[in-house]
């Protein structure tokens, strides 16, 4: 141990490796509610490209298994580290490299804030526009998941929004792949290959995304409805009309209850239609010019009502920033409220009101208790799941995962497998698929030393 540390401290100095008790206890986890919390051996801070890869060759040479961590917001267990092995830890790797105004790229480093490249783009009127409810995410965590969030159903995910990456193999190489075209024909795409592999192919040291320019002018629509079926069978027309919206959220009512007495946000619906309600939709657009946006309001609230809203409230400013606010702190929200695990499975729209409904016929067989809100444009489901017994909770997950996959979905749409949802994952896939997986781990990291343990055992 003595010997490996060493090595590590010659390549980023003594005062940028941690051992031992001195190891603080934030980089044992991250945000996810379930799996164990470890200690690793080691954390290194690297500062460039170079020592990440000498890094990598030191771990290879040792057989030491390697997490890379960004924030540590992560809810899937994937930026957990080994006992036995490094957490490289990009923390002094934020700096944003390059703002091209001229091609709308952005070209930052892994430990990058979205919060601090949301502050120095709009200082260009131009903005990065994943939002996956955490702010002081890390860039670099966002590729290694996949992140998405609320404005995925106008902008995309992650992978929709990165151009090209600078990344370090195991084996000590560094790659480029892709860079500020925005279309490539040429060979395979090892860019989209390792956004989302959750660091078990390659770490990521510097990355290229797509800006979009902040449009000035928005608004917020809440409407509730009696029913929670309604609600999810009406966003297939709502995005039919064309009116584009950047935000297009379900909140069920009790989630809706939960984060409004949490914040203790008034939204103006009378006692009597927030009593019938059992679901809302929240509807944000946006637009150049105020007119265009006062039209495309009026029409919504018009189509709104034809597809069976109680009511509809375009919220003022101030009601309708802090309710997206609350929206992107649910999983907080169900974390204080007990939740055991929080969940996202994704599925076609259409198939939105049978995995719900499905999903709350399995939880009452098992006494369990689910709930919550979803990205409703892009049928990506959060529920935050009430069952302290493990073994109930494991069934009920996996069925609740096996019915997601039946309808044509995933078992995760934004957080990742990791190490949370490894054994679910591995059960339901297909196993060519899963052989596939790993004969292309095994091409990137021969020797299986970056995040053991995660997607595969």
């Amino acid at each position: 141990m003595g010997d490996v540390a060493q090595r590590l401290a010659e390549i980023v100095g003594a005062n940028q490796v941690l051992t031992g008790e001195d190891i603080p206890d934030h980089y044992a986890s991250d945000e996810a509610l379930v799996g164990e919390v470890n200690r690793p051996a080691y954390v290194a801070k690297p500062a460039t490209s170079a020592e990440v890869a000498r890094l990598l060759g030191v771990a290879t040479e040792h057989g030491v298994p390697v997490t890379a961590r960004g924030s540590g917001s992560g809810l899937s267990a994937a930026a957990r580290p080994r006992p036995d092995g490094l957490l490289i830890s990009f923390e002094r790797m934020n700096a944003i490299l390059e703002i091209d105004t001229v091609n709308h790229v952005a070209v930052v480093q892994p430990g990058v804030t979205l919060s601090e490249l949301d502050e120095k783009t709009a200082e260009v009127g131009l903005g990065y526009t994943v939002y996956p409810g955490e702010m002081s995410a890390s860039v670099g965590g966002n590729v290694g998941t996949n992140a998405g969030g609320m404005r995925a159903v106008k902008y995309g995910v992650t992978r929709h929004n990165v151009l090209g990456l600078e990344a370090v193999l195991p084996t000590g190489q560094i790659i480029r792949t892709g860079g500020k075209p925005v279309k490539t024909s040429t060979g395979y795409d090892l860019t989209q290959l390792i956004i989302g592999s959750e660091g078990t192919l390659a770490l990521a040291t510097e990355i290229t995304v797509k800006l979009h320019p902040r449009l000035r002018h928005g608004a917020t629509v809440l409407a509730p409805f009696t029913d929670l079926d309604t609600v999810v069978r009406a966003v297939p027309t709502i995005l039919a009309a064309g009116l584009e919206p950047h935000i297009l959220e379900y909140i069920d009512a009790l989630t809706m209850a939960a984060i409004t007495y949490t914040t203790g946000l008034s939204l103006g619906v009378p006692d009597d239609v927030r009593e019938a309600s059992q679901a809302y939709l929240v509807v944000a657009m946006e637009n150049r010019e105020p007119d265009r946006l006062e039209g495309d309001v009026a029409n919504l609230g018009e189509l709104l009502g034809e597809l069976g809203a109680s009511d509809v409230y375009v919220l003022d400013g101030g009601s309708a920033r802090k309710l997206i606010e609350a929206r992107e702190k649910a999983f907080w929200t169900a974390k204080a409220a007990g939740a055991d695990e929080v969940i996202d499975v994704v599925v076609p729209r259409s198939a939105m009101p049978e995995f719900l409904a499905r999903s709350r016929e399995i939880a009452a067989k098992t006494e369990s208790g689910v709930a919550g809100c979803g990205h409703a444009g892009d049928g990506n489901v959060h529920l935050g799941v009430f069952q302290k017994d493990p073994e109930k909770r494991a069934s009920l997950l996996h069925d609740i995962f096996a019915v997601g996959m039946e309808l044509g979905g995933a078992i995760s749409g934004e957080h990742g497998i990791g190490r949370a949802k490894k054994e679910h994952f591995l059960q339901l896939e297909d196993p060519a698929k899963i052989e596939l997986m790993s004969r292309i781990k095994h091409a990137f990291d021969p020797a299986g030393i970056l995040n053991p343990g995660v997607l595969f055992d």
